[in-house]
């Protein structure tokens, strides 16, 4: 039996396809089993050419959707009033007693400052906001972006009802940059992402990808400046010879940011033979054989609060050496699977690698199932 108090989840529609827009798919879905549930999407984020994911904008290679029962509406786009309307009537019909707003960055900031004043409008329902990001370091670094993410973000934190991050050292970077009173920073974990289908065969996934190497060192995942890439390449670099020939570097996701510096370093590198660089947005149906075909993940991240890679590298069993940062070090600390290291630490990205070389083992996922992350929204929401 369905408790009676609904719940509204707002995030970005599959347009701006993002790990965003996968977790309130998976939120929401996973949520219906428990609760009567409604979706606001944002469809329209920014100026598309703006957007450095452009490429795949509008793009279907996702199969992922919302379960049929859910009401959506998809969606509020940033400069189209109409739709802000639209949004106001779907909220009055659904009527949510609690709304969640997923926070990730200020370009969304006048849609949910809308959405917060609709609620106030209507029945004021309980308001939560879920921080995937505490600030993100591109917009910090834009004094127009910055003023604008400062102003918007204090007055939609203002006198809500609850907040989520995903570890306790996300909870303390929220209280303390925003003033908000540690006891209504609420913590619940970030679900595994296991909607890729299934673990193929290490060789076969090989083949489909033309790979002959023994080793491969798998980087997934947009491409940007805090993920650390030329890290990862200067420490492959320095693989012992005999690691070196039978290993492929395997970067694979779409570049945001520093494309020409990446691209001059493995063009420069003399194991540029051995690097193989996919620069794309991958369809879903094309996750798997990525990790599959992998013996070993890196995520050399300079920082981080969570990271989804991260999920779908625990979700396929794989052994993961990733940078001790942030969130991080909590989420991945009960996976067998990791091995930390320091953020920009060459010598120990490159001997976590090698301790890896020839291993062959699958790990067990960390119990971080959607019905037992749930449990932890539902004691909040009795909480409120």
């Amino acid at each position: 039996m369905k408790s009676n108090r609904s719940i509204c989840i707002v995030g970005p529609s599959k347009r701006f396809l993002s790990g965003i827009s996968y977790y309130t798919i998976r939120l929401a879905n996973a949520m219906s089993a428990e609760k009567a549930v409604s979706v606001v999407c944002f469809r329209q984020l920014l100026p598309t050419f703006l957007f450095p994911g452009k490429s795949h904008v509008g793009k279907n290679i996702s199969a992922l959707n919302f379960s049929p029962e859910i009401p959506v509406f998809d969606g509020m786009d940033y400069n189209n009033p109409l739709t802000w309307i639209q949004a106001y009537h779907f909220l009055e019909v659904q009527k949510p007693d609690i709304i969640v707003l997923q926070w990730w960055t200020s370009s969304v900031a006048h849609m949910q400052l809308l959405l917060k004043l609709f609620a106030g409008l209507l029945h004021k329902p309980k308001m939560i906001i879920e921080f995937h990001e505490v600030v993100d370091p591109f917009e910090e670094s834009i004094l127009p972006i910055r003023l604008y993410s400062k102003a918007t973000g204090k007055l939609l934190r203002k006198n809500l009802d609850a907040y989520i991050t995903h570890s306790e050292s996300d909870k303390q970077l929220v209280a303390k940059r925003y003033s908000i009173p540690s006891e209504k920073i609420h913590v619940i974990p970030h679900g595994l992402y296991d909607q890729y289908g299934e673990l193929l065969d290490t060789k076969e996934a090989k083949r489909n990808l033309s790979i002959k190497d023994d080793f491969v060192i798998l980087s997934f995942g947009l491409i940007r400046k805090y993920k650390g890439i030329p890290y990862l390449i200067r420490a492959f670099e320095q693989l012992p010879p005999e690691v070196l020939e039978k290993s492929r570097l395997l970067i694979v996701g779409e570049i945001w940011e520093d494309r020409r510096e990446l691209l001059d370093q493995i063009k420069a590198s003399p194991f540029c033979d051995c690097i193989t660089l996919v620069d794309e947005y991958v369809p879903d149906d094309r996750i798997n054989v990525y990790f599959s075909a992998a013996d070993v993940v890196v995520l050399p991240y300079l920082r981080a609060s969570q990271s989804g890679i991260a999920h779908i590298a625990m979700s396929f069993g794989k052994p993961v050496v990733v940078s001790e940062v942030g969130g991080l070090k909590e989420s991945m600390a009960k996976y067998e699977g990791t091995f930390f290291v320091p953020p920009e630490d060459i010598d120990s990205i490159r001997n976590a690698i090698l301790n890896r070389f020839g291993e062959r083992k699958h790990y067990e996922a960390p119990d971080q199932k959607w019905d037992k992350i749930i449990s932890c929204y539902i004691e909040l929401i009795g909480s409120i």
